[in-house]
């Protein structure tokens, strides 16, 4: 277990002994070696209830954004992958609106919305919605035929063939998606923030910088990188519980977190 650990933390462990090397030797403002961060990061996350209430603001943004496009992408991706027409129609419109990076669409939103939550929860859930469509379509497609064919035989309600046959059968692909909008929604998160915020990491991380307090502004980078790795080893523990009754599909899922 201790070698499997030291295999996995070796490469992380030693770049940051590089960092710290290299930035002693150049000594620049604008890039505090790790031991100044870390005692940044100490005094603002230990000592300090300022982050709290960022991390908690920024927590429930990436929480509401997200499950609002995981139910949102599932339900219509279910629709248009059952139907063998109506993605030819949608299809151009989708590509249209998934091709348009969601930060540029920060002031369209401000103002519909103004400033607050239901415009940064709606960044996150328009930038987010695509991987797990997509996705969903995919997999709700690719249920094998005998499968379908068995349940038209037995005349099994529609309603239970969808989550009891389909649902499952597409859910190594919904997961695939799943996790790629999670890293997408921390993104879309800092960035909602940046502009018309008054809480959240991304305001923090801007405060910091107009204050010239490099090191503090590094240690939110570095909480934002703790945070998706946090929510991304948590989803990779939900996917294998999962899909623990399909072990071939699992196991490529976890190697690619």
């Amino acid at each position: 277990m201790m070698r499997n650990f030291a295999q996995r933390w070796v490469v992380f462990v030693c770049a940051v002994v590089v960092w710290e090397l290299v930035t002693q030797l150049a000594a620049s403002p604008f890039f505090p070696p790790p031991s100044r961060i870390a005692q940044a990061a100490v005094q603002q996350w230990f000592l300090s209830d300022t982050v709290v209430g960022d991390l908690l603001a920024s927590l429930g943004r990436i929480a509401a954004g997200w499950l609002i496009a995981v139910v949102v992408g599932v339900a219509i991706g279910t629709l248009l992958g059952r139907s063998r027409t109506a993605l030819d129609y949608f299809g151009p419109l989708f590509a249209f609106m998934r091709a348009i990076p969601p930060p540029v669409l920060v002031p369209v939103f401000l103002v519909l919305l103004g400033i607050g939550a239901p415009m940064q929860i709606t960044v996150i859930v328009f930038g987010v919605v695509w991987p797990i469509l997509l996705n969903t379509v995919d997999g709700v497609r690719s249920v094998d035929q005998v499968k379908v064919d068995t349940a038209r035989s037995f005349r099994i309600p529609r309603a239970q063939w969808i989550f009891g046959v389909v649902l499952p059968a597409a859910t190594p692909k919904i997961f695939a998606g799943l996790r790629v909008s999670l890293s997408l929604a921390l993104v879309l998160m800092v960035v909602s923030e940046l502009v018309g915020s008054t809480d959240g990491i991304g305001y923090r991380l801007m405060f910091d910088q107009r204050q010239f307090d490099f090191p503090a502004m590094w240690a939110g980078i570095v909480l934002l990188g703790i945070l998706g790795y946090a929510l991304n080893t948590a989803l990779l523990a939900v996917e294998r519980r999962a899909l623990s009754w399909q072990p071939a599909q699992a196991t490529p899922a976890a190697s690619g977190g």
